[in-house]
């Protein structure tokens, strides 16, 4: 059974996790209506990503009342 011979510290302990913080994200701001937004993602707010509508806005599609 693998068992350590001597005791690891904590400061060499939280030296070996000194990488494993996380890192924030860099918010771009959409083209299309100035929202921020992850990077190569599609905005949220308006669904368009590189100049481009790839989601249609909820207002914009016409659901019938009477077929739900």
């Amino acid at each position: 059974m693998a068992v350590p011979q001597n005791k690891v510290t904590r400061s060499r302990r939280n030296m070996r996790r000194a990488h494993d913080s996380l890192v924030a994200d860099n918010p771009a701001e959409c083209s299309n209506c100035g929202e921020l937004k992850r990077p190569h993602h599609v905005c949220g707010a308006c669904g368009h990503y590189d100049d481009k509508e790839i989601v249609a806005a909820a207002d914009e599609i016409d659901i019938d009342e009477d077929a739900a």
